[in-house]
């Protein structure tokens, strides 16, 4: 049996080293720790995330899968109950990092499986609904934004600059990881993630502010 620790990362107040902490104060220890960047929540599903797949070919029966919330396994409402259900199925026990809970297949009783399966999938609708309502204000403040039409509205400020942009590029063409181009430039490793999935967007970026 392991433990394993399952982090997505997609800001810089949900990092990876922020989630281990956190699991780390509230008693947890890890032989792994898995973990995806720069990965969209909710368009993305769980077995179409690099780490996420790996984590599938790796846990077995009585393994123990911790993660800070179940939206870090997603927030799309049926990838979400269909991943713990399938981990469940498993037997895969699967604890979380705030409020401790615990989701397992120990019982067999069906009123108390009803009970499990409402608070997963009310737990499974709230991270959906919240993480459309954070994209709704978001496109809401781009729109108004767009439509002053003075050309203030450039996107977000890149926050690598055009050598590092082109490093990234040569280290990736040359077969180097993410890691060891994270390493060398200095950038984050979801920065790396996001040139290397799409350079035209990341160099427009870079013409847009004059970088």
């Amino acid at each position: 049996m392991a433990t394993f620790l399952y982090a997505r990362v997609s800001t810089t107040e949900q990092s990876l080293d922020h989630q281990r902490t956190q699991a780390e104060k509230a008693g947890f220890t890890f032989d792994h720790v898995i973990a995806d960047h720069g990965v969209s929540g909710v368009s993305v599903l769980m077995k179409d995330r690099p780490e996420g797949r790996r984590l599938f070919d790796m846990l077995r029966n009585g393994d123990v899968l911790v993660v800070r919330w179940i939206d870090r396994l997603g927030r799309n409402y049926a990838d979400v109950t269909d991943t713990i259900r399938e981990f469940i199925r498993r037997g895969v026990i699967i604890r979380t990092i705030i409020n401790n809970m615990t989701f397992d297949g120990s019982t067999t009783d069906p009123v108390q499986m009803a009970v499990r399966d409402s608070l997963i999938a009310f737990m499974a609708a709230t991270a959906q609904a919240q993480a459309e309502a954070t994209k709704e204000a978001q496109r809401a403040a781009i729109a108004q934004l767009k439509a002053k039409d003075d050309g203030s509205y450039k996107g977000r400020k890149p926050s690598y600059t055009r050598e590092q942009f082109s490093q990234v590029l040569d280290m990736d063409g040359n077969g180097a990881s993410v890691s060891e181009i994270a390493k060398t430039t200095r950038l984050s490793r979801q920065t790396v993630y996001r040139i290397k999935e799409d350079p035209g967007a990341a160099e427009k970026s870079l013409a847009v502010w004059g970088a």
